[in-house]
């Protein structure tokens, strides 16, 4: 057996071409295709401007139920026959909501694409929605979320973004709802957010061998007998960061663990500075060689992982740190976690650490980018967040690219320690005494 001391260093980059990009407009919609010369297995995504953020408040998750219950049969067929259709075309459906937008892929065989398309128009548009199915979509996912409520982190989770986002309406709330609001939501409530987002046009994304597809059929099959504007998506937010922090604490009687999300607003996806923003991120706190894992997880052994990264959406994002300490080192793990911040806002990264960031954030992308999922979805950020065909192809190469003096002036400009808001999920009596010199502590009634 041989040990090995020393890190291997990485590699050269190997050279990465991101497909081509093929734009068609016809009956009423556009598509937007990435050609995979070879590639058997298509992918098609119906992008449709219905996004949680569109839901109405104490309905949160209405989207979510919506996307649940377009399996469940359509006016045409019922759900057994809707499944042995899509069998029938070896394709499968995949409906799926985020904040910028609802999404129907299907993926098939290239010469069948055009098929499982208008299927998945088919229960985009006209899903049957039976009371009776919408009900039972309903109640399985109240189900499902009071599982999850019940495990530490949701409720932190929520915690966090009400208070990042407390001016912002629907952004304040968890994406997919909460027990609650869920278990409000009702068969017309689903009926009308289906009538009022569900039937516009959209845009099509396709990504297979576009030598035996013909995108003009394809547009005909996702848009036929829509009307109205394909997408009509909202400016960003522009949101400040607060200029002290605060200390929120989720009580969770006899808890052995402490969970902690720790953040503050950040931009949107699009700022031009969304290379060193996440390269920084990365040296702090985003993979298993990061600042806050090596000293929280491996030096000082508070956690089994702790990770820092950037979230963004079209209007908004947030910088977040998250992780479960012991209870008894609550205290010391903050502490802790802050300094690390402090010091990458005030002090930059050093060009070893960034060598590492950037070979794995270029190689990561090189990676991901390898089926027509992946590209189909890559695809999708293009349209939502307003970026040119080319960004792809740009994006690996500022990575590979970009400097020490970059990456350190965005940690400088986009993390603040002191503006940060620290929700701890975990046993009040014995953290509060430490959370106390942290900022004003206030309990979360989540």
């Amino acid at each position: 057996m041989t040990l090995i001391t020393t890190r291997p260093a990485p590699g050269t980059a190997r050279p990465y071409a991101f497909p081509a990009i093929h734009r068609v407009t016809a009956h009423g919609g556009t598509v937007i295709a990435a050609h995979l010369p070879g590639q058997v297995l298509a992918t098609a995504v119906l992008l449709l401007d219905a996004s949680g953020a569109r839901e109405p408040e104490g309905r949160e998750g209405t989207a979510t139920v919506l996307a649940k219950s377009l399996e469940e049969g359509t006016k045409k067929r019922d759900s057994a026959a809707y499944a042995l259709a899509l069998e029938g075309l070896g394709a499968e459906l995949s409906p799926s909501v985020d904040w910028d937008a609802f999404r129907v892929g299907v993926s098939a065989p290239a010469p069948r694409l055009a098929g499982a398309v208008r299927l998945a128009a088919e229960a985009a548009r006209t899903p049957k929605l039976d009371p009776s199915d919408v009900a039972r979509v309903r109640d399985d996912e109240v189900t499902a979320l009071r599982m999850d409520w019940a495990q530490p982190g949701p409720r932190a989770d929520a915690a966090l973004r009400a208070d990042l986002f407390a001016a912002e309406g629907r952004y304040s709330r968890p994406l997919h709802g909460d027990p609650t609001s869920v278990a409000a939501v009702t068969v017309d409530d689903v009926l009308a957010f289906h009538q009022e987002w569900m039937l516009r046009p959209g845009v099509l994304l396709v990504a297979g061998d576009l030598d035996g597809l013909d995108l003009a059929e394809l547009a005909e099959a996702a848009f036929a007998d829509t009307t109205g504007q394909a997408l009509a998506l909202d400016a960003p937010l522009r949101l400040s960061v607060p200029a002290k922090p605060r200390v929120i604490l989720v009580d969770r009687p006899g808890s052995v663990q402490s969970t902690l999300r720790i953040g503050h607003r950040a931009p949107e996806r699009a700022t031009p500075d969304y290379v060193p923003m996440t390269l920084a991120a990365t040296v702090l706190g985003g993979a298993f060689t990061s600042r806050l894992n090596h000293l929280i997880r491996e030096v000082k052994g508070y956690t089994y992982g702790i990770r820092g990264s950037y979230a963004m959406t079209r209007r908004a994002g947030r910088f977040e740190v998250a992780a479960g300490v012991q209870t008894a080192v609550t205290g010391p793990a903050i502490l802790d976690t802050l300094g690390e911040i402090r010091r990458t806002q005030a002090e930059g990264v050093t060009e070893a650490e960034l060598e590492v960031a950037r070979s794995w954030r270029a190689g990561q992308l090189s990676v991901e980018m390898q089926t027509p999922g992946a590209i189909a979805g890559a695809l999708a950020s293009l349209v939502v967040h307003g970026l040119p065909d080319d960004y792809y192809e740009t994006l690996r190469r500022e990575y590979l690219e970009a400097t020490v003096e970059q990456v350190s002036a965005a940690a400088g400009r986009h993390l603040a320690v002191d503006g940060l808001t620290l929700v701890v999920e975990g046993d009040g009596e014995k953290i509060k005494v430490d959370l106390a010199e942290f900022g004003d502590l206030t309990e979360a009634t989540v």
